[in-house]
């Protein structure tokens, strides 16, 4: 933790080097133990020069060479084997606030842009640096660093994980990075590590489960998402017949066990707007006032402005554009989300459909001047061609 900018820059190192090298040698047989062994000499090579062969490079130096040549596969009792996962937990330290917890493990594990984290954090870049440079020197500053976590531990800075695999999932779900709109690799490693989770002791609870119950469902609908030409579709637009049959049945499955119990979280409210979704035969055959209810009992869980304009939206279908509209008009949003695109999407979406189109062009400006990226920027635009009724 001491050395995490140089261990960042020893990993970069050593993918860039695998970039160079592979492309003109045979890729090796174990990638990740070349990569592990590439970075740790460099890690080793860095340590040297920077510290003149001082006592902290005198003490690690050769724990250090020996991780080099051969990755460590040793694990305590009652320790998750996964070491991603078993990093996320560490990284949760209740010393460091949550805010910057998720900050860094979102940028130092999960290799999210200081850009990406600021729009799903609804934050500026500014403040996530200085929150990620907080929590760097908040870690450094633990010795020694607790790498054996307690059962406690565990449960204590489950909800902290819990948030970052969430996080993770719905970057790849609908990403703000600028050259891909979906990243499948995001989707299907968040559901592996929550798998790994749903198996362990610690993460056997309802909670847990609804989150994966949520994934899986939305998962299924990630292959319909996008046109052969690799823009994004409306969810009127798409082919339910691609959507995944089996994730639906993985997805039922843990929200039916996610029922276990009295406990009610911000998960089970969102996995059951999910299977109404992949429920539904057709757009027009969907159940809004179940989705309506269901975002009334996430508002309740975890109250959010976000929360109450997707409530908004659902109205919008089940009653009308001007429903929608009179639910965010009975309420001034917070200025994270009035500055936020998907804020002005709605509205320019709204006062489109009910024929105020004053109103409508100018949010729907503002909503594809702030778009994330130029996927998402060409899907308002559609958006809003259809909210005019053009081409109908």
């Amino acid at each position: 933790m001491r050395h995490i900018e140089m261990i960042e820059d020893a990993v970069q190192f050593a993918l860039t080097t695998a970039l160079d090298n592979w492309i003109r040698e045979q890729i090796p047989k174990n990638p990740s133990a070349w990569l592990f062994r590439v970075a740790s000499n460099k890690l080793v090579s860095e340590l040297r020069s920077e510290t003149r062969h001082n006592e902290l490079l005198q003490d690690n130096l050769e724990q250090l060479s020996r991780r080099a040549a051969e990755p460590s596969q040793f694990h305590l009792p009652n320790e998750l084997e996964d070491e991603m996962l078993r990093m996320l937990f560490i990284c949760c330290d209740h010393k460091v606030p949550i805010e910057s917890q998720l900050i860094f493990a979102l940028k130092s594990l999960c290799g999210f842009s200081i850009s990406e984290i600021a729009i799903r954090l609804f934050s500026s870049e500014a403040n996530i640096y200085k929150r990620l440079s907080r929590a760097r020197n908040t870690l450094k500053k633990i010795s020694p660093p607790s790498f054996e976590l307690s059962n406690s531990d565990y449960i204590k800075r489950l909800p902290s994980v819990t948030r970052i695999l969430y996080l993770m999932f719905t970057e790849g779900h609908l990403s703000s990075n600028v050259d891909f709109a979906i990243r499948k690799d995001l989707c299907e490693e968040a559901i592996r590590l929550t798998l790994i989770l749903v198996n362990h002791s610690v993460g056997d609870n309802p909670e847990c489960h609804a989150l994966l119950s949520l994934m899986f469902l939305n998962l299924s609908r990630m292959s319909a998402r996008e046109d052969m030409s690799g823009a994004l579709l409306l969810l009127e637009e798409q082919n339910r017949e691609l959507w995944d049959r089996g994730c639906i049945e993985h997805g039922l499955y843990w929200l039916a066990k996610s029922a276990d119990g009295q406990h009610f979280s911000r998960y089970h409210a969102e996995a059951g707007v999910a299977a109404e979704h992949c429920l539904a035969s057709s757009y027009k055959k969907t159940n809004w006032e179940r989705i309506v209810d269901c975002y009334l009992l996430l508002e309740q869980s975890a109250p959010s402005a976000l929360h109450q304009l997707n409530r908004a939206i659902a109205i919008a279908e089940w009653k009308g554009p001007q429903a929608g509209l009179e639910v965010l008009q009975a309420n001034t949003p917070p200025s994270w989300l009035a500055s936020n695109y998907l804020w002005s999407a709605v509205l320019a979406d709204l006062h489109l459909r009910a024929r105020e189109y004053q109103l409508g062009e100018y949010y729907s400006i503002e909503a594809i001047h702030s778009a994330p990226s130029q996927q998402i920027c060409d899907l308002l635009k559609r958006r809003f061609a259809k909210s005019r009724g053009e081409g109908q």
